[in-house]
């Protein structure tokens, strides 16, 4: 049995060499068969086993027109192209016995980086114009720093002692009454948050919240 491989390196089956291929026509009769020159051309098409094949003794003979011989000329370049610059090219020699001025040996020196601070910032230049300046009397006193009111009180401090009737104290009944919390019962025990209390119902309105319930006059439309 041919392998996997054998079997995908057979070439693929010449389906022209059957031009009757029909399965199922309805129709009322029979297509018209086809001519054996389509036939051939088709196998003569697929028939070629190798990629080279011989020439014609006519294509041998054959004379170029002007026109193809103009087509074959290969593309002239741009009128103002020039080759690429060579990379080493040789040096003149007034180039080789030139001697370097001292402006150039200074800009050929590699910069200087300055060392940064301990912050990591670069220091901002101070222009010379800047160094010998001196600040003026109104300049001066601008600069003097405001002193604090003699009735200011710095932050309270977060730890201080507590006093000694403060340690002592005991608290009274009604203290501990108001600090307790409210028993409520559950909701799965009865408890109705929404009721409202006995104060609340029998508690009167004063005038001033009678007054504020009124409507604006302005968004009162007289009938």
């Amino acid at each position: 049995m041919a392998t996997r491989m054998q079997q995908l390196a057979q070439p693929k089956p010449n389906r022209l060499s059957y031009p009757d291929r029909r399965s199922v026509y309805w129709l009322d009769k029979l297509p018209p068969e086809k001519t054996g020159k389509t036939t051939e051309i088709g196998t003569c098409l697929f028939s070629r086993l190798s990629p080279t094949w011989e020439v014609s003794k006519w294509a041998l003979r054959a004379v170029p027109s002007e026109r193809l011989c103009s087509l074959a000329q290969p593309r002239a370049p741009t009128a103002g192209w020039q080759p690429d610059h060579q990379l080493l090219f040789p040096l003149s020699r007034a180039s080789q016995m030139a001697v370097a001025t001292t402006r150039i040996c200074q800009l050929a020196q590699p910069k200087r980086k300055q060392v940064l601070g301990v912050s990591g910032h670069k220091p901002k230049p101070v222009p010379m114009t800047h160094m010998p300046c001196r600040a003026s009397a109104h300049i001066e006193l601008l600069a003097t720093p405001k002193h604090d009111h003699p009735k200011f009180e710095g932050d309270r401090s977060a730890c201080w002692p507590v006093s000694r009737a403060s340690r002592n104290y005991t608290a009274n009944q009604r203290l501990l009454e108001l600090s307790s919390p409210k028993e409520r019962k559950a909701l799965f025990e009865g408890y109705d948050p929404y009721i409202v209390s006995r104060g609340a119902r029998s508690a009167s309105p004063s005038p001033r919240i009678q007054q504020l319930c009124l409507p604006l006059p302005r968004k009162c439309s007289s009938k």
